[in-house]
Order: C-alpha cells, then structure tokens, then sequence
C-alpha cells in the first residue's frame, strides 16, 4: 500500500523554494512612513527630538517619505502602537508607523540577548569627546539596545521587529546618532 499524502508532502517540500524567512522588509514604493518619537527607558541621557529627526531624514535621503510625529514611543517593554500614534499617523495618512526605543538590557535580563562577541571584556571609550575618557583612564560603558519596530497601519503585528547594539558615546549631542543610522538603513535600503 502507498501512503499517497506522505509521499505528496515529501514531493512538494522538496520541489518548492525556500522562502527566507528573514528577508529585510521595505515600504512600499510611494509609501508613508510616520516616525514616533524615540522613547528612553534607560538612565543614558539621549536627545530624542534629534534621534527622530535624524531617523527621518536618513529614511527621506533613501527616498522614503518620511515624516516624524508628535507622539512618542510607548514606554512598555513589548514595541506596540498607541491610541495616539494610531490617530496622529491615520490623519496623516501614514501607510507605516516606525518606534524605537532605547533599551537597557540589564533591566530585562531574562529577555534573549542579540549575541555580542567580547574578546578581553568590555572594551574602554577612547572617545576624545569623552569628559571622564584619556586624562584619567579609560571610560567602561555598557552597550544599550535599540529595539524598533514598523508597522503597517492596518495591522497590529509589525513588519519589521528588530533590536541592534549601540555602545554610546560620552557626547551627549552625538549619543546614539550612529544607531539610528543603522535602524533607518535597515529599513530603507532596498
């Protein structure tokens, strides 16, 4: 006896493509994308005005309509819109909504961790921007999280759900403006 449907479910995962499951998601061409203000839920300090805005703009030099919003990021661990950026990005006529938001991972320790490769330990800030960095030895900083997140306006699960490492500098005017520029790349380059 031939066991028809096992051999038809061998045939076809052998003679279908594999379809990657982590292909980078872009915007549509022509599509709207409103960015919230990122939100900090570490003890870093951060210019968050000037995190948006340089994610906007990275996002427009990619040919991107981008545009920043007035409502911020939520402040729950878990990346999801709120009532406000729903309405703010819907009267906009946003097509995608794009959070960020600056993690400690020491404060999640439980949550998995993107790997990091550390050879010798943390390495020093020889940041000549530094207050505390060369004259009286080097500076250890820990490595932040930026967690983002697109979504489409008419879903709740997002698109793109991404967490990338930033070492953050003493400059406070130039803290984390190198990860933004990873974010935005990520999600603008076709």
């Amino acid at each position: 006896m031939i066991r028809a449907p096992g051999l038809l479910l061998l045939l076809l995962a052998t003679t279908l493509p594999a379809w990657p499951q982590d292909a980078p998601f872009h915007p549509k061409p022509g599509a709207k994308v409103c960015i919230a203000t990122v939100s900090n839920t570490s003890a870093r300090a951060a210019m968050l005005d000037r995190l948006t805005e340089r994610l906007s703009k990275n996002l427009r030099d990619d040919k991107i309509d981008a545009t920043a919003m007035d409502s911020s990021t939520t402040m729950d661990h878990k990346l999801h819109p709120t009532r406000e950026n729903g309405e703010e990005a819907k009267g906009k006529e946003c097509d995608y909504m794009l959070l960020t938001q600056i993690v400690d991972p020491k404060k999640h320790p439980f949550d998995p961790q993107s790997p990091q490769i550390s050879i010798g330990g943390r390495a020093p800030s020889i940041d000549a921007s530094d207050p505390l960095g060369g004259s009286s030895g080097p500076v250890y900083r820990d490595n932040l999280q930026i967690s983002f997140a697109l979504f489409s306006i008419d879903r709740i699960k997002p698109v793109v759900e991404t967490v990338i490492l930033a070492q953050p500098s003493g400059s406070v005017s130039d803290n984390l403006l190198p990860a933004m520029d990873r974010e935005s790349n990520r999600i603008g380059t076709n």
